[in-house]
């Protein structure tokens, strides 16, 4: 739904579209720095591209993916940045985000957990197999916008998602719901000691957030995420309107229609799936929609985040 070409014939369930990891790092599609990774970017023009975080932080501090998941995904949790004890070297903890591009028949998030719910009932639920019935669930919408704060459990199934989360790929799996990894003709490992020692038993259900309209016209601006790590607005919008912002990246992400963005005379064009880097010397940028667009921005928080350690 996304118009992604993707390598190979297998079937692909996550795409990072946005990463600064040294297994995976983005490069630059066209232009004069073509072929650049998004990591030799912030280590060669730090300030250039992260503007008042520069000296703060030593990568890009945001991971953005689409998913594409039909069967659920294993029951999970991430660490937050407090919980040092389970962060490997260079990594941070892990608060993420989802936006609903896609529902099927049997879509389902589980976020959170159900009242009463405490370490020793989930640990006599796992034993036995009954894990949903701790996990708080609900059947979403296309468009639902839903925060995962680090420590949350949670898990999803046929779904067409954007998600964006802290630069990190620390996971610990719960449940597995019995599955057999396909390649390896085996259940995956589970970590539920070091996800029981980081859910949050204070949390519970999560359901969607409330858009917080900021701007009607030219655009339709609602702003649906304002966390310590990201902030995040979806945009709809026929008529041109402004992106961006002065000393501060920003990332577009085109997920319906097409158009194109403009700063000082350079015109670069856009469509359905496309990611646009906007370095923090680029500032403020229009944005002319070609007919109805719908795009998500993305910026780093008001207040810097703190240092990345380094391994």
């Amino acid at each position: 739904m996304l118009s992604l070409a993707l390598p190979g014939e297998d079937l692909v369930g996550e795409a990072w579209i946005l990463s600064d990891r040294d297994e995976h790092s983005s490069v630059v599609a066209n232009g004069p720095l073509k072929g650049i990774t998004l990591g030799q970017l912030v280590n060669d023009w730090p300030n250039r591209m992260l503007g008042n975080c520069h000296g703060v932080i030593n990568r890009f501090p945001l991971l953005l993916k689409f998913l594409d998941v039909r069967t659920a995904l294993s029951v999970q949790v991430h660490p937050s940045d407090r919980q040092t004890k389970y962060l490997p070297d260079g990594e941070s903890g892990k608060t993420e985000a989802w936006i609903v591009l896609g529902a099927g028949q049997e879509s389902l998030i589980y976020a959170g957990l159900t009242p009463q719910t405490t370490p020793d009932l989930l640990r006599e639920a796992l034993a036995e197999g009954a894990v949903t019935h701790h996990l708080a669930s609900f059947v979403p919408s296309s468009g639902d916008a839903v925060f995962i704060p680090a420590g949350t459990v949670h898990s999803l199934r046929d779904l067409v998602i954007f998600e964006v989360q802290q630069n990190s790929n620390v996971t610990f799996r719960l449940y597995d719901w019995n599955q057999i990894d396909p390649k390896t003709l085996q259940h995956r490992a589970l970590q539920v000691a070091q996800a029981m020692a980081c859910i949050d038993f204070t949390r519970g259900a999560i359901t969607p957030v409330v858009p917080l309209v900021e701007q009607l016209e030219p655009v339709l601006r609602e702003r649906l995420f304002d966390c310590e790590h990201f902030r995040l607005w979806r945009l709809c919008a026929k008529s041109p309107f402004t992106v961006g912002s002065a000393a501060a990246p920003h990332v577009l992400v085109c997920v319906a229609g097409e158009g194109n963005v403009t700063q000082n005379g350079a015109d670069v064009p856009f469509s359905t799936g496309d990611v646009l880097l906007l370095p923090a010397e680029v500032g403020a940028c229009l944005c002319r929609p070609s007919a109805n667009l719908e795009l998500l921005e993305i910026s780093l928080p008001r207040r810097s985040p703190p240092p990345i350690s380094s391994p």
